[in-house]
């Protein structure tokens, strides 16, 4: 049986010490003096999982799809995240919206301190269910999270739609423990569809403890193309 409780509270623990590894980086001063420029190389170089980035170009450049793009994301700096989206296709920014922590600057150097904004799961859950408020109030919208680690498993149970991508034993091993079910993505399309011809709601629903997964970004993109 799904317990959501369950998982809540196992992931409480997780805050802790990704709170303590941010203090540590900070401490180290590892990130002092890193340029905007160093930023921006880094970005420009970050290797993309096979699909991903191509697959968030064509949901911005749809605009059928009216749809709101959000990354939330542990990482320590939201510009690096920009940098490496918009490499490319700077017009990517203009739909696309970054939550993430971010590097303190003097002028253009880092200080090595981290602002810190999404340090936990708890913390990207609570990102999460904002920006979906925020996108419902000109009424209901489908909300699709994609995601693969531990981190991200509280967010991918509340939207309507969580997609897993990759194998994480971690994560598995930990949703098998709270009873959360892991389903192909496509066998879940055509159960979906089976209900509706059989008169039933083909309505997507979160906290369900059903989660969808893949193996690839063009999987995801047929689905959603196809909503």
């Amino acid at each position: 049986m799904f317990d959501n409780e369950g998982v809540c509270k196992a992931l409480e623990k997780l805050a802790d010490f990704e709170k303590r590894a941010n203090s540590r980086v900070c401490e180290s001063e590892v990130l002092k003096g890193l340029s905007l420029e160093d930023i921006h190389w880094a970005g420009k170089h970050l290797a993309f999982q096979d699909g991903c980035k191509e697959f968030f170009q064509k949901i911005i450049n749809n605009e059928k799809l009216k749809s709101n793009v959000h990354v939330i994301s542990y990482c320590w700096c939201g510009d690096l995240i920009r940098l490496a989206f918009s490499s490319g296709d700077p017009k990517v920014l203009d739909v696309l919206q970054v939550h993430s922590n971010e590097l303190a600057y003097e002028g253009s150097i880092s200080t090595g301190e981290i602002v810190r904004m999404v340090e936990s799961p708890t913390e990207k859950l609570q990102m999460f269910s904002n920006i979906s408020k925020d996108c419902s109030t000109n009424g209901r919208q489908l909300t699709v999270y994609i995601g693969g680690s531990v981190g991200d498993l509280l967010c991918l149970l509340k939207a309507d739609i969580g997609i897993v991508m990759g194998s994480s034993p971690s994560l598995r091993k930990l949703g098998g423990h709270f009873g959360i079910s892991f389903v192909p993505l496509f066998s879940g399309v055509i159960k979906k569809q089976k209900e509706l011809t059989e008169g039933g709601s083909h309505n997507w629903k979160g906290l369900q403890g059903i989660l969808y997964t893949v193996s690839s970004w063009a999987e995801i993109q047929a689905f959603i193309m196809g909503l």
